[in-house]
C-alpha cells in the first residue's frame, strides 16, 4: 500500500474549539483531493460543508471530548448531525459511568446513539488512556453488545492517545462486526501504517495529508 492509498483509510480531521471556515474549507478540499475516508469536523459546520461539498463522506463528533452529557443531548446531537448530512457519527462514553462499574448503562447509551443514527456509522470513542485493562475489555463487549460499528481509542484531547497494544487488545475482545478506528497522536505516515497493519479500519490524524502530500511531491 502506498503512502496516497493509506489516505483512503484515513478521517481528515480538525476539531479544535476555534476552527475557522478558512481551515475547514481547506480541509474539505484536501479530503476531495487525496479521497480521504471523510473528514471529521465539529457539528456547527456539517450543514455548510454538506452543501458546498455534497459528495464528501461528513464524520462530526457527539459528546465531545469529555463524554459526560447527558444521553438525551447526545441522542439530539447525533439525530440533528445525521439530519444536517453526518454521514458517521464518533460518540464519546460517558467515563464516570464506566470508572462507577456501571457498563449496562454505557452499553444502553451506545445503543440508543446507534438507534439514533440508524444507517449511519457510529464509532464509540473509550478513551483508552483513562482506563484500566478490564475496563478496556468491559468497553469492547459494550460496544460489540450494542451494535456499534466502531471502538475508537481516543478524543485525542485527553492525557494520551493511541497505542498499539490497545488495538491488540480490542482485537481480542470485540465481535466479529465492530471494526476499529485509531486517533490521537497518530503524526507520522510510520504511525499511520502501523496502525493500519495492526488491524484499524480508520485512523483519525489531522497531519497524514500533508505528510504524504508533500513526500509524493
Amino acid at each position: 500500500m502506498t503512502d496516497l492509498d493509506m489516505l483512503h483509510y484515513v478521517d481528515h480531521t480538525v476539531l479544535k474549539a476555534a476552527a475557522s471556515w478558512t481551515e475547514i474549507k481547506t480541509l474539505c478540499e484536501e479530503a476531495v483531493e487525496y479521497q480521504t475516508a471523510s473528514v471529521c469536523i465539529p457539528p456547527s459546520y456539517i450543514r455548510r460543508v454538506h452543501e458546498e461539498f455534497p459528495t464528501l463522506t461528513i464524520c462530526t463528533v457527539v459528546g465531545f471530548p469529555l463524554g459526560y452529557s447527558v444521553t438525551e443531548a447526545k441522542v439530539l446531537e447525533a439525530r440533528n448531525a445525521v439530519l444536517d448530512g453526518a454521514s458517521e457519527v464518533d460518540m464519546v462514553i460517558n467515563l464516570g459511568d464506566v470508572k462507577n462499574g456501571d457498563y449496562g448503562k454505557v452499553e444502553e447509551e451506545i445503543r440508543q446513539l446507534k438507534q439514533a443514527v440508524g444507517d449511519k456509522i457510529l464509532k464509540v470513542i473509550i478513551e483508552t488512556c483513562y482506563l484500566t485493562e478490564a475496563e478496556k475489555i468491559a468497553m469492547c463487549r459494550a460496544v460489540t453488545a450494542a451494535k456499534a460499528d466502531y471502538i475508537k481509542t481516543s478524543t485525542g484531547f485527553g492525557t494520551a492517545g493511541a497505542v498499539l497494544s490497545d488495538i491488540e487488545l480490542f482485537k481480542k475482545n470485540i465481535g466479529p462486526e465492530v471494526k476499529i478506528k485509531a486517533a490521537g497522536g497518530i503524526r507520522t505516515l510510520e504511525d499511520l501504517r502501523a496502525y493500519l497493519e495492526a488491524g484499524c479500519s480508520r485512523v483519525g490524524a489531522s497531519a497524514a495529508v500533508k505528510l504524504a502530500a508533500e513526500k509524493e511531491s
